[in-house]
């Protein structure tokens, strides 16, 4: 007995597979699908990583931020946690003392204190007050690539590597490498091709060029080479980041450890949604970066982010949901979702949109099972010899897309190939092996599940709803923090919002709680994705002509986002939808997006706010 309380879930897992097949398996990535870790991250950061790759080639190790603005005693986490917005004034105010004259006195250093907070640094958990631990730098300028804040670039979950990826667009190559001018042209080169500068107008990366106002690029290897010009004009929250920067002396060197620096060439499984993401940003920083005030540019630029990457987790998932199925990574449209276009002040369609999300999150509950199947299959596959013979002589690419690999283990799945029979015919054996470990340590739901060969035939799948149920609900809890994080959820400049909600009373346990999410349209989300799609599909400046109506079918077909149709499964009256459609068109009216002579719907339009003179 005591053998069964002490036996964890992985124990059971080792016992039955091995310790090599179950540390490849046990986990919830699958990164040849979505390069992107099933945990929480946050998109206010992900931006001056990106910077930093781009500029230097490889991912970010760490700086001198806690030693040059924390307390020079205690722990490590002591240093952090004394790390605030009131240290970073006073050692700015001493150490750069030249550069800010007059700041001597508390009162000062506190003003100083509350311009870093409200321009270019964000307390732990969006925390107020000039006490609070720092964790965050904005990406007002480039510079921000200098400080090293998270202190640990893995907290961001490879979002920065896998965007860099996807913008540098690099074929054959298993990790992303430094541009040359050899290479073909390119609007996001790494690191800038030979001779050239990556901050220039002809040659330079299009969002390092957007954000680097100022600047001049040192030696490639040179991490404190990069100067800027104090002659450039620029706002004050740039100048504020700089500073921080010019304080810090250097940029951080390259990331060491196990997993190294190079940052690895892998892009999402969806294609299609990946390329829309991809277009938007170039199309946007190279239109707006030098028309739009800057923080409202940032702010957008972190629209642009919420809205691609949530498009790309939806995508990812529908592609793999498919491929459970059909045993093909097609490339499918957008999941479609409901918006609530009243933001939550319209009650009825703030329900239509909770329940929306909640079929989406429901779909999503499969997600897990699925990527589990292709880590048992792909290991399975890379130890079989047959396999391995196979893939010298046709060499299936698993980078920088994976489509090719994932429909071999889609065929293996199905049994559409020769090999197929040995590696399922390995997998049944190792499911006999875990239904019996599972059995001796106590986990007898997961041994019949194992035996059950009547309900699912297919070892592949028995395995990985066994290990998935052994792994827990945490996977699950892991796929809304990311559905969380790229969603940028109840920030001010998100897609979605959240709240608790009560479902009836138990009799003996209380009220019944639960989180609820919806699609919203905040103003910085629709300012944006108005810019955006008024821009034409060439290289021309002049804004196209874009109808509401026009605007509203692209909302749809590119993100999924659904204001006048209801999504597939679900029934909404036409008078909601009428009222959805109704409140979009108001709150673009009041934002100053939208103009119309008169009720006929050809005559409603979009104009932007930003364009240039």
């Amino acid at each position: 007995m005591s053998d069964v309380v002490r036996a964890t879930p992985r124990e059971v897992a080792t016992a039955a597979l091995g310790p090599q097949m179950t540390k490849v398996i046990w986990s919830a990535n699958y990164e040849k699908v979505l390069p992107i870790s099933v945990l929480n991250f946050d998109i206010s950061a992900v931006l001056p990583a990106v910077f930093y790759m781009f500029r230097f080639g490889h991912r970010r190790g760490p700086g001198r931020f806690v030693e040059i603005f924390g307390p020079s005693e205690g722990t490590k986490n002591q240093r952090k946690n004394g790390t605030t917005a009131h240290s970073v004034a006073s050692t700015l105010a001493t150490v750069a003392a030249d550069r800010f004259i007059g700041v001597d006195d508390e009162v000062e250093k506190a003003i100083l204190a509350d311009l870093l907070l409200c321009y270019c640094l964000e307390n732990r958990g969006y925390g107020l007050g000039r006490s609070k631990p720092v964790q965050r730098v904005a990406p007002a300028h480039y510079m921000a690539a200098w400080v090293d804040l998270p202190d640990n670039v893995g907290h961001l979950r490879h979002v920065p590597e896998t965007v860099v990826a996807i913008l540098a667009d690099q074929d054959k190559t298993a990790q992303v490498r430094q541009t040359t001018s050899a290479d073909k042209r390119t609007w996001f080169p790494v690191v800038g091709g030979s001779g050239d500068d990556i901050f220039d107008d002809d040659h330079g990366n299009v969002l390092l060029k957007a954000v680097g106002q100022g600047m001049r690029r040192g030696h490639v290897g040179d991490l404190a080479g990069d100067r800027f010009d104090e002659n450039v004009p620029i706002g004050i929250d740039q100048l504020l980041t700089i500073r921080i920067a010019q304080t810090l002396g250097e940029a951080p060197a390259p990331q060491r450890g196990k997993s190294g620096s190079a940052i690895p060439n892998q892009r999402p499984i969806a294609t299609r949604v990946s390329r829309a993401f991809s277009e938007d940003i170039r199309k946007f920083v190279r239109e707006y970066a030098s028309i739009v005030p800057r923080q409202a540019f940032i702010e957008m630029m972190e629209s642009c982010m919420t809205v691609g990457l949530t498009s790309i987790v939806a995508g990812v998932v529908e592609v793999v949901l498919d491929w459970a199925n059909s045993g093909d990574a097609k490339d499918c449209p957008p999941a479609s979702r409901f918006v609530d276009s009243s933001a939550g002040r319209d009650r009825e369609l703030r329900s239509v949109a909770e329940q929306s999300m909640d079929d989406h999150l429901r779909r999503m509950e499969r997600f897990p099972v699925v990527l589990m199947a292709l880590r048992l299959l792909d290991y399975s596959a890379r130890n079989n010899s047959a396999i391995k013979k196979r893939l010298k002589r046709e060499n299936l690419p698993s980078s920088p897309v994976a489509n090719e690999w994932v429909d071999f283990l889609g065929a293996v799945l199905h049994h559409r190939c020769s090999e197929a029979g040995r590696i399922l015919q390995r997998l049944e054996i190792h499911a006999e092996e875990l239904a019996e470990a599972a059995s001796e340590k106590g986990y007898a739901a997961v041994a019949d599940e194992l035996s059950n060969d009547n309900a699912e035939p297919n070892p592949v799948w028995r395995l990985a709803e066994a290990l998935t149920s052994l792994q827990g609900r945490q996977l699950h809890q892991d796929m809304h923090k990311l559905t969380d994080s790229s969603l940028h959820i109840d920030r001010p400049n998100g897609l979605a919002t959240k709240r608790r909600t009560t479902r009836g009373v138990a009799r003996t346990h209380g009220p019944r709680t639960r989180v609820v999410r919806s699609l919203v349209f905040t103003d910085p989300i629709l300012e944006y994705l108005v810019h955006r799609h008024l821009l034409p599909s060439g290289s021309g400046y002049k804004p196209r002509r874009l109808s509401f109506s026009r605007f509203i079918g692209i909302l749809h077909d590119r993100y999924g986002l659904c204001v006048d149709v209801a999504p597939p499964g679900m029934k909404i009256s036409n008078e909601l939808l009428q009222a959805n459609r109704t409140w979009l068109e108001r709150r673009l009216r009041d934002l100053g997006l939208l103009v119309g002579v008169n009720d006929a719907e050809a005559m409603k339009r979009l104009r932007p706010r930003f364009e240039r003179e």
